[in-house]
């Protein structure tokens, strides 16, 4: 079967949805997500989000501390706009019905690691649930948004008209919703213009803090399509997981050691302090 839509966004988090957000107004949208709608990066980060709203700290010691910890590896225009436009971001975050920790009446502000001020706004230690919760709740009842779970994007379609260069005008999608073991469902989307918010590749790696969806899809089918891709060196590792050899680990926020925790061996002794003189 084939579906038509303005926009089609492939992923449900916090990309995808925001861009889904801003362009409903003027279009209708299709969100696939390839799982259930919560099953994203979004959803399973939890110390908080770093941003300017104290007047204690300034954007110049933001950016400052962002510069520092890429190591030279930032663009310092990008890293400009972010720390720039982060507090507006935060702030339509909240009129979207974003439930933000706040002591006396202002924004509750921890401290995560890299950072010399505390710029860390957070909803109790489950900061991404609440923002996949407050993005999902907005998609949901937006008029021109569709968001269907179980779909799972196989590849783009790309076509050449006269000559000229490839053009993507969708996707191929396969519905595991409607699918079984034996007769599997593909569907065609067909779109004006089609988004990839499909997160990293970081499952790549047994041992690590991303969720089971991070496989790299739509880096796959970027690249397939054409797309330079680089930096796919740089995965993101959280230093603190919880362990059991018997249950999946999982993510233990960073904001523990902006607060004062202590990376240790199994024996107790510190060892930060060897590699790096901030230490945690």
């Amino acid at each position: 079967m084939t579906f038509h839509t303005d926009l089609l966004v492939i992923g449900s988090g916090v990309a995808g949805m925001t861009m889904a957000l801003e362009v409903a107004d003027h279009a209708e949208v299709t969100i696939l997500t390839k799982r259930s709608v919560s099953d994203s990066s979004t959803n399973e980060a939890q110390g908080g989000i770093a941003v300017v709203v104290d007047d204690a700290d300034s954007p110049e010691a933001h950016k400052q501390d962002t510069l520092t910890a890429g190591a030279g590896l930032c663009h310092d225009v990008v890293v400009d706009r972010c720390v720039r436009e982060g507090p507006a971001r935060l702030k339509e975050l909240i009129a979207r019905g974003a439930r933000l920790d706040q002591e006396d009446g202002k924004l509750s502000l921890t401290r995560e690691g890299g950072h010399s001020n505390r710029r860390v706004v957070h909803a109790a230690d489950a900061t991404g649930a609440e923002v996949q919760r407050t993005l999902v709740k907005a998609c949901q009842s937006h008029p021109r948004i569709r968001l269907l779970e179980h779909q799972n994007a196989i590849d783009l379609i790309m076509l050449t008209s006269f000559g000229g260069p490839e053009r993507c005008v969708g996707a191929y999608v396969l519905d595991e919703a409607a699918s079984t073991t034996d007769h599997h469902i593909v569907e065609t989307y067909v779109a004006r213009e089609t988004v990839i918010a499909t997160g990293g590749a970081g499952k790549v790696y047994l041992y690590t803090s991303n969720p089971d969806v991070a496989t790299g899809d739509g880096v796959a089918m970027a690249y397939r399509a054409g797309a330079e891709i680089g930096n796919m060196e740089f995965i993101q590792f959280h230093p603190t997981c919880l362990y059991h050899p018997l249950a999946k680990s999982f993510l233990i926020t960073e904001a523990m050691r902006g607060e004062g925790a202590i990376l240790r061996l199994i024996d107790g002794t510190s060892f930060m302090e060897r590699h790096d003189p901030r230490k945690e």
